[in-house]
């Protein structure tokens, strides 16, 4: 059904418990859902958290008409943030000794909770993300977005497809630091519309919004995903959507 856009709030967490909120809700969609691995004490909590939280900031979309619940939530992390603590999560994952030198953001964690999201709120979240980018000027956005599950042999058309079409500029192409190359297939043989339809819409939203991915995959056994690392250059997005976040539609 859908949702009146008025009813939500889009904004930083301002207290713990807020945080905790952002947490609960990613333990919903990530562990019970998703079948990711808890950490250690998450199941007595059923919060779904890790070392890095507190060196983010956590945008959180909240249910006005119900009672201020957070039904949405996204980390970002500044490189500033990232130098006061314990660096970015996806370093872990991927070499990011290409982006040093620019005013970069981290995203990760995003996540609407299910009965929201066929409305507004991942649109609302974009919204919030929009302003957060322009406020810190921010110059490269990155994360890792991930497919379900943790076998790359059903995802190879789509990792393919990938590495094809949106492979990022050298100056830009981080590389797993657990190698698995995604180039699966040739190239000729890639239902190329079958394998833009295998893609979790998370990653399509990216990119079109002008997002190149980094050279290889990553799996998650923990986390029961397989990732790619999404790279977004503002510099070189597209007219239309450096218009988006730039609040001129």
């Amino acid at each position: 059904m859908p949702m009146d856009s008025s009813r939500f709030e889009v904004r930083l967490a301002r207290d713990e418990g807020e945080v905790l909120a952002a947490q609960r809700l990613r333990y919903e969609v990530f562990v019970e859902e998703m079948g990711a691995k808890p950490g250690a004490g998450a199941g007595k909590t059923r919060l779904e958290y890790d070392e890095f939280d507190p060196y983010f900031d956590h945008l959180l979309l909240i249910d006005k008409a119900c009672d201020g619940k957070v039904v949405g939530a996204y980390r970002l992390m500044r490189d500033d943030m990232a130098a006061r603590g314990v660096g970015f999560y996806g370093a872990r994952e991927y070499d990011l000794g290409k982006l040093a030198g620019r005013k970069l953001l981290e995203l990760g964690r995003s996540c609407v909770a299910r009965d929201y999201r066929s409305g507004v709120g991942m649109h609302l979240l974009w919204d919030g993300l929009g302003d957060y980018v322009i406020r810190h000027g921010v110059e490269v956005l990155f994360g890792v977005a991930s497919f379900h599950g943790a076998k790359v042999e059903p995802l190879k058309a789509a990792l393919t497809y990938l590495h094809h079409k949106y492979l990022a500029p050298e100056d830009l192409r981080v590389r797993s630091k657990a190698y698995v190359s995604l180039d699966q297939m040739v190239w000729e043989q890639v239902d190329q519309r079958a394998a833009l339809r295998e893609i979790p819409a998370l990653i399509r939203a990216y990119l079109r919004l002008g997002g190149f991915v980094g050279d290889g995959a990553y799996i998650d056994h923990d986390f029961n995903t397989v990732d790619v690392c999404l790279i977004m250059d503002t510099g070189r997005m597209v007219r239309r959507y450096r218009d988006y976040y730039a609040r001129e539609r």
